[in-house]
């Protein structure tokens, strides 16, 4: 594997990339269970009406270990997420790879889950033009739901290698889920 991430954290919520945001979740929980509001319209750091418009809510489920998608960033053009995590664990995976922006070349490893604490969670928007993905890292499958700005549309929904977008861990070490992986057996 070669050497690996020095000093990375992937038990710390840090989101440090310019325009995306994650909005704390409150978890209601009694004797029932729980009960958690995922996104409001008066939320104006993950919703805004005319720039950030609600259009549709779906979930996708992925099994423990596995990676949406190994070797390949999710990208959008015109489209923002909001994730959230419903049940299971994910890392999740932005690089800002925007030209002129504050934050150019960050990467950022996002632990999101159940197994967060309740003041852990999140809805994470996800700034268009933004590399994601995500991997399941607990040895549960993992349910994420994601409603974002637009209408699905094939043509916005864009698939870059990592070998070609060349995003690094601070360390310097080229991103790979196979890294995140060693780094989560210690």
């Amino acid at each position: 594997m070669g050497r690996r991430p020095i000093d990375l954290d992937l038990t710390t919520f840090r989101l440090r990339i310019h325009d995306a945001a994650a909005r704390p979740l409150r978890v209601n929980r009694d004797e029932s269970g729980s009960l958690v509001e995922i996104l409001r319209t008066d939320w104006s750091d993950v919703y805004e009406d005319e720039q950030r418009p609600f259009a549709q809510t779906y979930f996708s489920t992925t099994p423990a270990g596995l990676a949406r998608d190994e070797d390949e960033w999710h990208v959008h053009r015109h489209q923002e997420d909001r994730f959230v995590v419903a049940a299971g664990d994910i890392i999740l995976a932005l690089w800002d790879g925007r030209a002129g922006s504050p934050t150019a070349g960050t990467l950022d490893l996002l632990p999101m889950g159940q197994t967060q604490p309740d003041d852990a969670q999140y809805t994470v928007l996800i700034p268009k033009l933004v590399h994601h993905g995500f991997m399941v890292s607990g040895d549960r499958p993992a349910i994420l739901l994601n409603s974002p700005t637009q209408l699905y549309n094939p043509s916005d929904e864009g698939r870059d290698p990592f070998d070609e977008v060349g995003a690094t861990f601070d360390s310097g070490l080229p991103f790979s889920w196979a890294a995140v992986r060693e780094i989560l057996r210690g």
